[in-house]
């Protein structure tokens, strides 16, 4: 609970904001009886999928089943990100309009150093058309004849948001990819993409979001709302 509300409404709540066509997949019936509970749609999905983006494409088969509605593109929210900006919502929605563009992201300038070591904090070097060259939880690109605290102040190192957009064709041949070397090694499925030769294309935001994934981040989000 977040003030008088459950987290996933929070982050329902903002989403509404961008979409039409919103809805929870989830694999745990609490979480469907919340979505329930403030009038949000919810599936129940395989407990079995690996990543979130298998359940984002058995979610986009349920839903057009149910609704018959032509669905051309997905977006997939975390739903433990309650402060997610619209304007990060607007800015994905944009890149994955954008033509050529099969999967779409956000990246944005890291501002402190100590990100640089954070594995968790994960790192990504984009080339020409903003295209994603590649992500590691390692500080890439390797700062040889730099200082990287100098290239921080800079905006040279961007950090990878976890918030995609699909082409609803590109999103089905994902999840059948075989997992990847790449993957294996830093354990980030987007690297089976690129490996694929996948297009992921990327907008930069100067706005931070966080996750909930700790008690600690827990608290410290009440702190700040």
């Amino acid at each position: 609970m977040l003030g008088d509300k459950p987290m996933i409404q929070w982050v329902w709540e903002r989403a509404s904001e961008s979409f039409g066509h919103l809805v929870v997949a989830t694999d745990d019936k609490r979480i469907m009886e919340a979505v329930n509970s403030f009038g949000g749609k919810a599936v129940m999905t395989s407990p079995d999928h690996r990543t979130g983006t298998e359940r984002c494409a058995e979610a986009l088969d349920q839903y057009i089943t149910a609704t018959g509605v032509g669905i051309t593109h997905v977006v997939n929210i975390q739903g433990d990100e309650p402060l997610l900006q619209p304007s990060q919502l607007e800015a994905i929605k944009a890149c994955l309009l954008e033509p050529g563009t099969e999967v779409a992201t956000l990246v944005r300038p890291i501002s402190d150093p100590a990100d640089l070591d954070n594995p968790n904090v994960v790192k990504v070097v984009i080339g020409s058309g903003s295209r994603a060259l590649y992500f590691s939880r390692l500080p890439v690109p390797y700062s040889r004849d730099e200082d990287p605290v100098s290239m921080v102040r800079q905006g040279r190192y961007l950090c990878h948001i976890g918030l995609y957009g699909y082409l609803a064709n590109v999103l089905r041949d994902l999840v059948r990819l075989p997992v990847s070397s790449l993957e294996q090694a830093e354990s980030l499925e987007q690297l089976r993409w690129l490996e694929n030769g996948i297009i992921i294309r990327t907008r930069t935001t100067t706005e931070s979001s966080m996750g909930v994934d700790t008690p600690e981040d827990l608290e410290a989000l009440k702190r700040m709302l």
